[in-house]
């Protein structure tokens, strides 16, 4: 728990965090409390990182959400302008274009996400989706990432949550589903 109570999102650890970076969790969040990062604004923190410190981009960001949540200033599955969302993702072992298709054909969408209230808006195929969910109270957003030709990354992304008890909820509910899709998809002939 950060010293605020709040719970904080699972981070790197400080071995992979110095191999990469120099600097262990404590050491980032001392630098950053000596600049007074609390101030600054999420963008403004990343971007030194990575102008004065020499931080990736990627290491940036991680170190950036680690520290907003140590100090309080967004909780876990909270965005930075305040917004609520959670993610999630799964390998499959289908081409990218079998992933869109079990997500824009309501007849084989049924199958995994039997309950959904998922209306698709625009598809890519092969490449990305964007639905309303549950009425269109928030947005379901997918990447798809192939990994060769028969081997799809699928990136969830669902916006717009009203809560952090909704972002629990979701994370164990997307889990859920994509594993159901990961075996209906790859079930099939």
């Amino acid at each position: 728990m950060s010293p605020a109570g709040r719970k904080i999102t699972e981070r790197l650890s400080d071995e992979a965090l110095t191999g990469a970076t120099g600097r262990d969790w404590a050491a980032w969040f001392a630098l950053l409390d000596a600049w007074d990062a609390t101030g600054r604004g999420h963008t403004a923190i990343a971007r030194h990182l990575v102008d004065a410190h020499g931080v990736s981009g990627w290491h940036a960001q991680s170190i950036t959400v680690g520290y907003e949540q140590e100090r309080g200033l967004r909780q876990v599955g909270q965005a930075s302008d305040g917004r609520w969302q959670v993610s999630a993702s799964r390998t499959v072992d289908v081409p990218a274009e079998r992933c869109t298709a079990a997500f824009a054909d309501e007849e084989l969408r049924r199958r995994w996400l039997p309950d959904g209230g998922l209306e698709v808006r625009t598809h890519r195929p092969g490449k990305s989706l964007t639905a309303d969910w549950d009425g269109g109270t928030s947005r379901i957003e997918v990447y798809l990432t192939p990994k060769g030709d028969a081997k799809t990354q699928i990136g969830l992304g669902h916006t717009k949550l009203p809560d952090a008890d909704a972002v629990a909820a979701y994370k164990e509910f997307w889990r859920e589903r994509l594993t159901e899709l990961k075996t209906l998809l790859e079930s099939r002939t």
